[in-house]
């Protein structure tokens, strides 16, 4: 065997797969890593009103906590991996979740909404950069069941909302929006070293870099559905940074349970697309037309039944969305899926600096209901798009 050979198996073997049957563990310390960087995403939203009076800010104005972590995550997800094509994907990810861990730190303790900010920033290129490898790493370590390790980390974003919301929220109320964050810094964390323990060295595609994002970028159905991404992500991020302003509009002592309502919703959904992800075309059309009725709903429920329905609903639909698009991208570019996932990424981020940022200003300037209706349009103009657009089968 010549010397080319032997250099090239040997390549093989170590991207290949690990052998025997496939551990759960990582995939759960993913998915815990996935629940930390959303809860820290959107922590400032359980805690708004608080956060935006002890920074001296307006609350439309303290939402683009929000956005500024969104502008960070859009710039990194395409460029990390050109960044660092060679780098451990495991190093990475662990890193990933400290850079998370000390960003909160840095809310926690600062002493104006500048400095803030730039915590938030740290936390969108974590962020980021941990959405756009979790997903392969966690279908390396057990390889052929993607559509359950999506599911899984979607299960972490719903695990985030279903307990994490809430509980921030009473626990800021309780004992200060500063500790709250202090104490996801202490879990995201923790975390980072459950992860670094349990997941098996990743060694990046052979490809991975500049030229996979360039090929990439010329698949045109797939950048058709990375526009229907930003569009349904836009439609939930105009409107979500100021739920809880939504639900005290009607009736205040209801906002836990509300919150805990729209993340239950959300569980329900996450599990529901990894069930029906076979049928993954018109999942992908109805979760944004379910999104927008939700979000009418919001806009004019006047009373707490309503109210409920109107949440629950906008939890179920939009937590099938990260689940649906996983898939969706991977699916249409099976062969660039880290360059594929990084694009989805970027969508998301740039859809929550503009859907945050347009719902600050219709909140300070119109009230609640605009920015609702507006998100609403939005998600009826993404399903639309997904309708038409076919996907391969697996």
């Amino acid at each position: 065997m010549s010397t080319s050979t032997t250099t090239t198996t040997q390549r093989d073997a170590a991207a290949a797969p690990p052998s025997g049957n496939p551990t759960w563990t990582p995939v759960v310390a993913l998915s815990f890593g996935i629940a930390m960087v959303v809860l820290s995403e959107f922590l400032p939203a359980s805690v708004l009103p608080a956060l935006a009076a002890d920074v001296g800010a307006s609350e439309g104005t303290a939402g683009l906590a929000v956005a500024a972590t969104a502008v960070a995550g859009a710039f990194t997800a395409p460029s990390i991996a050109v960044l660092l094509p060679r780098a451990d994907r495991r190093t990475v990810l662990v890193a990933l979740l400290v850079a998370a861990a000390i960003s909160n730190i840095a809310v926690a303790l600062a002493p104006s909404f500048a400095v803030l900010l730039l915590g938030r920033l740290l936390l969108g290129i974590a962020l980021a950069g941990y959405w756009s490898f979790a997903f392969g790493a966690g279908t390396r370590a057990v390889p052929g069941r993607d559509h359950v390790v999506s599911s899984a980390l979607a299960f972490g974003t719903s695990i985030a909302t279903v307990v994490g919301i809430p509980l921030a929220s009473v626990v800021g109320d309780a004992v200060g929006w500063r500790t709250t964050f202090g104490g996801v810094a202490v879990l995201t964390a923790l975390g980072a070293v459950v992860l670094g323990l349990s997941l098996p060295s990743v060694p990046p595609h052979p490809t991975a870099g500049l030229r996979m994002l360039r090929e990439a970028l010329r698949n045109g159905r797939l950048m058709a559905g990375i526009g229907c991404v930003v569009l349904v992500a836009f439609a939930n991020f105009t409107a979500y940074p100021y739920i809880r302003i939504a639900i005290e509009r009607v009736d205040p002592a209801a906002t836990t349970w509300m919150l805990l309502a729209w993340g239950i919703g959300g569980t329900v959904g996450t599990v529901l697309a990894g069930v029906l992800a076979r049928w993954l075309r018109p999942l992908a059309a109805a979760a944004p037309v379910a999104l927008a009725a939700g979000l009418v709903l919001t806009a004019f429920a006047s009373s707490v039944p309503v109210l409920a329905v109107a949440v629950v609903l906008w939890g179920f639909s939009i937590s099938m969305v990260p689940v649906i698009t996983q898939l969706w991208v991977t699916r249409v570019e099976p062969e660039r899926a880290e360059s594929a996932m990084s694009l989805q990424v970027t969508a998301f981020q740039i859809a929550i600096t503009a859907g945050s940022s347009l719902g600050g200003v219709l909140l300070d300037g119109h009230g609640v209901r605009p920015l609702m209706l507006v998100g609403a349009a939005a998600a009826v103009a993404a399903g639309l798009g997904w309708a038409f657009l076919r996907v391969p089968r697996t």
